[in-house]
C-alpha cells in the first residue's frame, strides 16, 4: 500500500501535473531561501558598502563598489580577535562542563534508576516552562555571593560556566537517547566485569556520538548568542564576549564597520552548523536502536 500524497502518481504523470508540481516546489524553495538567506546577504552586503552608500535612501540591493577593507578595519578597531578568543574560551568551557555533568545526570536517570528519579526529572522539565529572564535576578544574587564558598564570581569565567551546566533540555535529550540503548548491551558489559562508569565510558559514549554532537552545538551556540547575562556579569572590557563587546564599542564606529563586525561574529556559528548539520538531524531523530 503506497503512501497518500497531495498529488497522486497518475496526476503527477501528466504534463499539467508535472508543471504544477515543479512550479509550486520552485516557489516554495525560492521563498524559504529568501527568508533565511536574505538577512545574511543583507548583512554581508552592507558591510561591503561605503559609509555614504550605507546611509543612502532607498538602500541599494547590490553595492555600487566593494569595500572589503571595512572588515579589516572593524576587526582592528573593535578588537574582534580578543572578543572572539573570550567567547570561544567561555563556550568550550561551558561545553566541557555540560558534557561531563549532563551526561552523568542523564545516564543516572536512565540506567541507574535512582530513588525519586522520575520526580527529579519532572522538576528538571518544569524549569523549561520558566522564562529565562525570570531567573536573571536570583542567578545574579547567587554569583554575587556564592553560597558555601562565599566568593564573588563576577568577572570570572565561572559566572558563565556554572549557570550553563544544568541544562534541563540537554539532560532530557541525552536521557531519551540512553533509554533507547538495549539493556542487553549493558548486561553483557556487566557480565564482563565492567563497572557503571566503565560501561558509560567504553560502551555508552561511543554509541552516543550523534546526540553528543547535538548537545555540543547547543552548548556552544547558547553561550555564543547570549547577551544579557555576560553584559551583567562581565563588566570588565577585557573579559567581554563578542556580543557585549560589539555593543559597548558601537558608539563612534561607522555603521558599515559595525555591520561588518556583526557579520564576522555570526560566521563561526553558521560554519559550525553547515559542517555538522547531518549530526544535528541524526542526533535529534535518534530515538531507537535495534537489538
Amino acid at each position: 500500500m503506497s503512501d497518500r500524497t497531495l498529488i497522486s502518481p497518475a496526476q503527477l504523470g501528466r504534463t499539467r501535473g508535472k508543471i504544477a508540481y515543479w512550479t509550486v516546489l520552485a516557489v516554495v524553495v525560492t521563498g524559504f531561501t529568501i527568508v533565511f538567506l536574505g538577512p545574511l546577504y543583507w548583512m554581508v552586503a552592507n558591510g561591503l558598502k561605503s559609509t555614504a552608500e550605507f546611509t543612502q535612501v532607498p538602500p541599494t540591493l547590490v553595492p555600487d563598489s566593494l569595500h572589503p577593507d571595512n572588515y579589516s578595519a572593524a576587526w582592528k578597531v573593535m578588537d574582534l580577535a580578543k572578543l572572539l578568543f573570550n567567547t570561544l574560551y567561555y563556550a568550550f568551557g561551558a561545553l566541557a562542563f555540560q558534557l561531563v555533568l549532563d551526561v552523568a545526570a542523564a545516564y543516572s536517570l536512565s540506567k541507574l534508576r535512582p530513588v525519586f528519579g522520575k520526580a527529579v526529572l519532572g522538576l528538571m522539565l518544569a524549569t523549561l516552562m520558566i522564562p529565562a529572564t525570570v531567573l536573571v535576578v536570583p542567578q545574579y544574587l547567587t554569583v554575587l555571593d556564592m553560597p558555601i564558598i562565599q566568593r564573588n564570581l563576577l568577572d570570572t569565567p565561572w559566572v558563565i560556566w556554572l549557570p550553563s551546566v544544568t541544562n534541563a533540555f540537554n539532560i532530557f535529550l541525552l536521557k531519551r537517547f540512553f533509554d533507547s540503548i538495549p539493556g542487553e548491551i549493558l548486561d553483557a558489559a556487566a557480565i564482563d566485569g565492567a563497572t557503571s562508569l566503565r560501561t558509560l565510558r567504553s560502551v555508552v559514549l561511543p554509541m552516543s556520538r550523534p546526540v553528543l554532537g547535538v548537545v555540543s552545538i547547543f552548548a556552544i551556540v547558547g553561550v555564543w548568542k547570549d547577551f544579557l547575562w555576560p553584559m551583567l556579569t562581565l563588566p570588565d572590557p577585557a573579559l567581554q564576549t563578542l556580543n557585549v563587546g560589539i555593543y559597548s564599542l558601537a558608539r563612534g564606529v561607522p555603521e558599515n564597520h559595525l555591520v561588518a563586525a556583526l557579520a564576522m561574529a555570526s560566521a563561526p556559528t553558521l560554519i559550525i552548523f553547515l559542517i555538522f548539520q547531518r549530526n544535528i538531524m541524526s542526533g535529534l531523530t535518534a530515538g531507537s536502536l535495534k537489538g
